[in-house]
């Protein structure tokens, strides 16, 4: 267990308290909802910044076949050397 320390203006804090919101399980619920919130927004900025990029060409099989053939050669090449 990791003990936290804050430091709030003493009317709030007093409010909390009396809300029962300081309370460990509250605070624990609290931290966990917010994780969980920013966990959400990121997923939806990756996809956002999926949405910009522009979909690659399509390939056809041949080309694909071909592409591979390159990069075989290129691979024996490198290994032959």
């Amino acid at each position: 267990m990791t003990t936290v320390q804050i430091t709030l203006p003493d009317r709030l804090a007093q409010e909390a308290r009396q809300a029962g919101l300081l309370s460990q399980p509250m605070l624990e619920r609290w931290l966990r909802d917010q994780l969980k919130a920013r966990q959400v927004d990121e997923l939806f900025a990756a996809m956002d910044r999926m949405a910009i990029v522009s979909e690659p060409a399509v390939m056809s099989p041949e080309e694909v076949a071909e592409e591979i053939a390159v990069m075989r050669a290129e691979r024996r090449e490198k290994n032959a050397t």
